[in-house]
C-alpha cells in the first residue's frame, strides 16, 4: 500500500495536468516527488526553499491572482512556524488555499520536538473559516484532497499521517460514518486512530463513529449515533487530547452528557523513540484506550 504522502504527490500531479488554476508551493519537503510536474508546469510549481513564511505568503499571493494554491511541508513547519502568515495573508485577506501537511503529531519522532505538531488543529481553531480533513487511509486522503482543491475559495487543511488504518472507507468531506452500533455510549475516532479504537472497544456495547472531517464538525452525525444510547462520548483524536471537546459540547448543548477527550498528552516526551512508542506512551494504542474507555463508562455506574 502506498503512503498518504505518495498518494498526495500522485493526486496533485494529476490535478496540475487537469486544471490550469492549480498551483503547488513547496518548501523543499517532497520536492523530489514533483520533479516531473515541475518540468511540465514550471510556472505553477514553486519551491521556495526552507522558508516557510514565504511558502505561505507566496501561496496567498497566488490565490490573490486567481489560482488555487496547494501548500505543502511538515505540519510543524506549515501551521506553527508561519502562523502569522496564515492569520494575515490568508485569513485577513480572505483568500482560499489548501494546506497539506505530513508528519502529523509524532510520525517523525527521530526528528525530535521540532518535527512534532500535536497542536496544529487547535491552533487553526483560533482562526475563522478553516475546513479540516484528517484522513485515515491513502484512499481517503485522495478523496479529501480532491474535495479540498475543488472547494472554490475555501481555506482547507488536510492532515496526512504515516499512521494508517488497514481499510479505506467511503468519505464525503463532511459527514462522519457509523462503523459499529452500541447503546452504552459513542466512541468517536478521528482518522488514523480508528483501527486502535475498534480493537480497544471489541466486545463493548458502544457505538463507534468515524470522522475524517473535523471542521466543520458533524454534530448531527454525533446526535444520530447517540439516539437511544447512553449520552457518554469518548473522543479519540490523533493530536492534543481535548481539541474537539468544545465542538462536541456545542453539538449536545441541549442534552445532558459526559465527554472524555483522549489524544496526545501535553507533557513533552523527550526520548525520540518511534511513532508507535509515542502512541503507546500517550495511551493511544488499543490497550491504553481500552483501559481509559472502560474506566470512563464504568464511572457512570459507580
Amino acid at each position: 500500500m502506498d503512503t498518504m504522502r505518495d498518494r498526495f504527490a500522485t493526486t496533485v500531479s494529476e490535478l496540475l495536468d487537469e486544471d490550469p488554476r492549480i498551483a503547488l508551493v513547496l518548501a523543499e519537503i517532497s520536492a523530489d516527488r514533483f520533479t516531473r510536474a515541475a518540468r511540465r508546469h514550471p510556472e505553477r510549481v514553486v519551491n521556495v526553499g526552507i522558508r516557510e513564511q514565504l511558502l505561505v505568503g507566496a501561496g496567498a499571493g497566488l490565490a490573490l491572482s486567481g489560482l488555487r494554491p496547494v501548500l505543502h511541508t511538515f505540519a510543524s513547519f506549515l501551521v506553527e512556524r508561519p502562523f502569522e502568515q496564515l492569520k494575515l495573508d490568508f485569513g485577513h485577506q480572505d483568500v482560499g488555499g489548501v494546506l497539506v501537511s505530513s508528519g502529523a503529531s509524532f510520525d517523525i519522532a527521530s526528528g525530535g520536538f521540532t518535527h512534532m505538531s500535536p497542536g496544529d488543529i487547535g491552533l487553526l481553531d483560533t482562526l475563522d473559516g478553516w475546513t479540516v480533513h484528517v484522513p485515515g487511509h491513502p484512499d481517503e486522503a485522495e478523496t479529501l484532497l480532491r474535495h479540498a482543491v475543488a472547494a472554490g475559495g475555501q481555506r482547507v487543511y488536510v492532515r496526512l499521517s504515516d499512521q494508517v488504518n488497514a481499510v479505506g472507507r467511503t468519505v464525503d468531506g463532511a459527514r462522519a460514518s457509523l462503523v459499529r452500533e452500541g447503546r452504552a455510549g459513542v466512541v468517536l475516532a478521528v482518522g488514523p486512530v480508528l483501527d486502535e479504537v475498534l480493537a480497544a472497544t471489541e466486545g463493548l456495547d458502544v457505538a463507534v463513529l468515524y470522522a475524517t472531517t473535523v471542521r466543520p464538525f458533524d454534530g448531527a452525525g454525533l446526535r444520530h449515533a447517540l439516539a437511544g444510547a447512553v449520552p457518554d462520548v469518548v473522543l479519540v483524536e490523533p493530536y492534543y487530547a481535548g481539541t474537539s471537546t468544545s465542538v462536541v459540547a456545542e453539538a449536545l448543548v441541549d442534552r445532558p452528557h459526559r465527554v472524555l477527550g483522549l489524544g496526545v498528552g501535553r507533557r513533552e516526551l523527550r526520548r525520540y523513540g518511534t511513532a508507535a512508542e509515542h502512541a503507546a506512551a500517550h495511551g493511544l494504542d488499543a490497550a491504553g484506550l481500552r483501559q481509559r474507555v472502560t474506566a470512563f463508562l464504568d464511572s457512570r455506574a459507580g
